[in-house]
């Protein structure tokens, strides 16, 4: 009967165990109302591949913080990534930036996390902003860097949380 017991407080304890990493995994990125990121075929992006993204908003009234994310290898060649990014809002009106994201020092060491040559930045692109209207936002980005083949980037995103 002993040995019975001890058997269900292990199954019980494994279970609980369970249940708590599952709703940890769950419960850290409740912030997050949109995340998606594209792969870069071959780590080489084309000047003329538009990388596209397309947001649900239905809550207008909090505040939200918007994310780049980016993943390049080592062999990047430069320090930093220009892009466009062209918003479509809703009622068709459609928003250009020219963004500058830093990807390295001057004397080449890198930011960002990851180890051995691959490396992941996250780069906060608008603050605090208000979605004024409901409905779809589509969010479409270029590589501005001046070449026609971009080598050593191989996945760009988009992240969107409540502040």
């Amino acid at each position: 009967m002993r040995k019975h017991t001890m058997q269900l407080n292990l199954e019980k304890k494994a279970l609980l165990l369970i249940l708590l990493i599952v709703g940890v995994i769950t419960s850290c990125d409740t912030k997050r109302i949109f995340e998606e990121n594209s792969a870069i075929e071959k780590g080489t992006w084309n000047v003329n591949h538009k990388v596209n993204f397309e947001v649900s908003v239905t809550d207008i009234v909090p505040r939200y913080n918007v994310y780049l994310n980016v993943r390049n290898s080592t062999e990047y060649p430069y320090c930093n990534l220009y892009l466009f990014l062209n918003t479509g809002f809703p009622d068709g009106k459609i928003a250009r930036d020219t963004l500058e994201l830093t990807l390295a020092d001057y004397d080449g060491r890198w930011f960002g996390s990851g180890m051995g040559s691959v490396k992941f930045s996250r780069f906060l692109f608008q603050k605090g902003v208000r979605f004024k209207q409901k409905g779809t936002y589509r969010f479409v980005l270029e590589q501005a860097m001046r070449v026609n083949e971009l080598k050593g980037i191989s996945d760009i995103g988009l992240r969107i949380e409540k502040e």
